[in-house]
């Protein structure tokens, strides 16, 4: 039998129907049998202006423009976009000229009726894949007789369908856990969002806090009284200035200290090695240089050393390298402080004022220096660029805490997006998302990672090449046959996610990936072709497709089949 796509039906319950109607012409289904009641004429289906009489009913001659008078031959085939255009064609322009009737109605008893194209009726072939009764070949044409053979065939699909039954049902009980952990992990992310609507408001108003403890912190700092630097008295200024001396040569002492002890070590490792070597050299080799160095060697060992390491005086340079802080040997702090002058009362002021009044005494004169300092009449205390522990403390924690929101909100804004997502029907795909099937297929090895990418790697070795990034879900129509064990595509509509802009192609596009979906228990690779250059398909099967076994009907006339 040449390759033609057909429709067959599963209607289990117009075996039943079928006894109790009248006879219907050859290649009518039960469906179509309301066009065919009258006894004396008939009316083209899709060209009700155009009425035969009975007689040309199966007459082997195309009178309806839509074929309809021809239900059980081959006479109207033509029409059939299966079929090469007749010159002879002698449909009206204004007819309806597509053919009316699905094909040629195979009653198929014992097994499913079906329909086959028009073509092959009377062809001279059994078809026993659509019409297992032998109906098609009623003319006998050359002889052949097909016989009825819908009793095993119906009995071997049943077994089959049995099997592809429980398959679809295990799909199916799959599908369902898949649905209910997308639901969880979608639940997850709903709660994860409203606690952090939560925690972005708390943050915001933490930020609100310390951004006015900021401006207040550098309001009072901008706004303080104090003395200029550079008016100290000359004690303060010596003090601190012999200050800084001694600890620059404290440091000095502790640097000279480790350099020599560094060299005491390194001249006690030389003399050792002379000392073995006058001890162990032979006299009576007649080497001048050796006796040279040998004498040498005498010689200083003859002259007085000074004394190295004494102790006292070690114990000493340890207590003069000793920080200041650790010593009660100079109290820096009685000299730092100078005595009060007849100046300082003014800056203390305050101190002479009630306690109720010195608040805004002191609140009412930083106004008015912040005051004067913003409008340029006072110059900032402070160096430029210089600010006070205080301010630096509060700028620190304002940029922890601002940084700590947007964080907050941008793990906000990331799981909102992904709850706005194209997750399939019932969010199915976020139970899949980012884990991976793979298939060997000639030299390669190919990886499906769900809603994630696809990848290409060479079974000699070397790095994975990039075939896509997923971008969508989509549907696409297929129209393929379905191999008894249910693993391929079949007919009909079929979910397919797009995967673009992988790795660059040498010479060509970067490489793309369209991987279409069927129902099967498990995730697994079936197929992967390139179609084009760079341009890949991959046909995929995985429980996340299926439909519960009670839900799966036939759609568009195609069987239900895994």
């Amino acid at each position: 039998m040449r390759s033609i796509h057909y429709v067959p039906l599963l209607i289990t319950a117009a075996q039943a129907v079928l006894a109790t109607e009248p006879s219907r012409p050859r290649g009518v289904s039960p469906e179509h049998a309301k066009f065919y009641k009258a006894s004396d004429s008939f009316t083209c289906i899709s060209n009700p202006s155009t009425t035969l009489s009975s007689s040309q009913i199966n007459d082997d001659y195309c009178d309806c423009p839509d074929g309809s008078d021809e239900p059980g031959t081959a006479a109207c085939s033509y029409l059939s976009d299966l079929s090469p255009s007749y010159a002879n064609d002698l449909s009206s322009d204004n007819a309806s000229r597509s053919i009316a009737l699905p094909g040629f109605y195979c009653k198929n008893k014992g097994h499913q009726p079906s329909y086959l194209p028009f073509l092959g009726v009377n062809d001279g072939v059994c078809d026993y894949d659509h019409c297992c009764d032998g109906s098609d070949e009623w003319a006998q044409v050359g002889g052949l007789k097909c016989e009825n053979r819908c009793t095993e065939i119906g009995k071997a699909w049943r077994k089959q369908d049995e099997q592809r039954q429980k398959s679809l049902g295990a799909a199916g009980r799959r599908r369902k856990e898949l649905v209910a952990e997308a639901g969880r992990l979608r639940k997850q992310v709903e709660d994860r969002i409203l606690s952090l609507e939560t925690q972005v408001q708390g943050a915001a108003l933490k930020v609100n806090s310390l951004e006015a403890a900021l401006a207040n912190a550098e309001r009072q700092e901008r706004g303080k009284v104090v003395r200029s630097a550079g008016k100290g008295s000359k004690l303060g200024t010596l003090v601190q200035m012999a200050k800084d001396r001694i600890e620059e040569l404290r440091e000095s002492l502790v640097e000279v200290r480790e350099q020599r002890d560094t060299a005491v070590v390194r001249l006690t490792e030389l003399e050792a090695l002379l000392s073995t070597f006058k001890a162990e050299y032979n006299p009576n080799f007649n080497d001048e240089g050796v006796k040279r160095a040998v004498r040498s060697w005498e010689d200083y060992v003859a002259r007085d050393k000074p004394a190295i390491g004494d102790a006292a005086r070690d114990g000493d340079l340890d207590e003069i390298s000793k920080p200041d802080s650790e010593t009660d040997v100079i109290k820096w702090s009685d000299w730092e402080e100078s005595e009060e002058s007849d100046t300082d009362v003014l800056y203390k002021i305050e101190e002479y004022l009630p306690i109720a009044v010195r608040g805004w005494v002191d609140q009412k004169l930083r106004d008015l220096r912040v005051l004067l300092i913003e409008n340029g009449i006072l110059a900032p205390s402070a160096d430029p660029g210089s600010e006070s522990k205080t301010v630096s403390d509060a700028r620190d924690a304002l940029k922890a805490a601002q940084d700590g929101e947007n964080g907050l909100r941008n793990e906000l804004s990331g799981h909102k997006e992904d709850l706005a997502k194209d997750y399939g029907m019932e969010d199915v795909f976020r139970a899949l998302k980012g884990q991976c099937i793979s298939k060997e297929s000639g030299e390669y090895t190919y990886e499906l990672c769900w809603l994630d990418k696809t990848t290409q790697k060479s079974k000699k070795g070397g790095s994975q090449t990039g075939m896509g990034n997923f971008v969508r879900i989509e549907s696409i129509t297929v129209d393929d046959d379905l191999p008894p064990d249910g693993r391929g595509l079949g007919s009909g509509v079929r979910v397919a996610l797009r995967y673009e802009n992988g790795q660059h192609c040498w010479n060509g596009p970067n490489r793309s990936t369209l991987v279409v979906l069927a129902c099967t228990e498990q995730d697994e690779v079936w197929k992967v072709t390139e179609e084009e250059k760079c341009v890949y398909r991959m046909e995929v099967g995985t429980p996340a497709v299926c439909e519960g076994p009670g839900n799966r009907k036939e759609k568009d006339g195609v069987r239900d089949e895994l």
